[in-house]
């Protein structure tokens, strides 16, 4: 009877084992499944191709991007623009995660917003610059300027140096000299021949109208606005600044993607050969690429 009843036990305590062993093998087996899918959908995952939005300028910005968009569909990204006609939703919308870069600001423009907003953000390069002209429409000459003229200048303080700076250029104020040509403001002025009146009282994107209602005025319009009134800073403004390098239009992105892969592609591009001759051959100098191989 007790070799009996030992032999059940051992068969008893040999079938547990064997469900135990089964059990574990099942549990491996279901891991293993488990990790070979999350590698395959890794895989997947790293071939799906990226895709980037850009907030961008309508001119000439947003129709330079357009020009990138099928090469940077060959390097598996796609490229969604956002136009936009002012200067502060750009970087709102940057900082707030509905785009992934903006392109359409310069450098001071976008410092200023940093320090004004803390917002986290930074660029990558530049792109090209975009010389900012001085326009009238019935004073055809900077010698013929008469005195007490007004001169019409966007609200945006980034640009009230750059301004003054090229009224200093060509002889028409005297700034302090204790003072940066890059920080000049009105109050700056320190010699002003003609009593001229400057009013920083106008959004960048109303300028040209102003050059159209104003016809004594000066008014200083920004590239990008004066190409989409059909203006040209080399044929139409009575002066301009060139091709400032202190003013690079460039593509800004939040900080913490500064070196992300596909906005750096988006770059690359943007200062590739065939790019930067787009830009020469459509803009009659009125945008100057810089960067990249010109």
């Amino acid at each position: 009877m007790k070799k009996i009843l030992s032999l059940f036990a051992i068969l008893f305590i040999a079938l547990v084992l064997a469900a135990c062993g089964n059990g574990g093998t099942e549990e491996g087996n279901t891991d293993n499944a488990a990790e070979g899918s999350n590698e395959e959908g890794a895989e997947e995952s790293s071939n799906e191709p990226a895709e980037i939005v850009v907030g961008a300028s309508s001119t000439p910005h947003a129709e330079i991007l357009k020009e990138a968009q099928p090469i940077l569909e060959e390097e598996g990204i796609t490229l969604k623009i956002e136009e936009y006609q002012d200067y502060i939703l750009p970087n709102d919308d940057l900082a707030n995660g509905t785009l992934d870069a903006n392109y359409f600001q310069t450098v001071p423009y976008l410092e200023l917003t940093v320090s004004d907003t803390g917002y986290d953000l930074d660029y990558i390069e530049g792109i090209h610059i975009e010389p900012l002209g001085i326009y009238s429409k019935n004073i055809t000459s900077v010698d013929d300027i008469p005195e007490n003229t007004e001169v019409i200048i966007s609200r945006s303080i980034s640009d009230h140096a750059r301004i003054l700076a090229l009224f200093e250029a060509e002889g028409l104020i005297k700034l302090d000299e204790s003072v940066e040509k890059s920080a000049a403001t009105v109050d700056d002025i320190t010699e002003n021949p003609l009593n001229l009146t400057f009013s920083p009282d106008v959004d960048a994107a109303f300028l040209p109208e102003m050059y159209e209602s104003e016809e004594d005025a000066l008014v200083a319009i920004n590239g990008n606005y004066a190409i989409e009134a059909g203006l040209s800073p080399l044929d139409d403004a009575l002066f301009h600044d060139g091709d400032n390098p202190n003013y690079e239009n460039v593509v800004a992105v939040r900080s913490e993607d500064k070196d992300n892969e596909a906005l750096n592609k988006l770059v690359e591009v943007l200062q590739s050969e065939e790019i930067q001759n787009f830009i020469l051959e459509n803009y009659g100098g009125a945008v100057v690429p810089v960067g990249g191989d010109k």
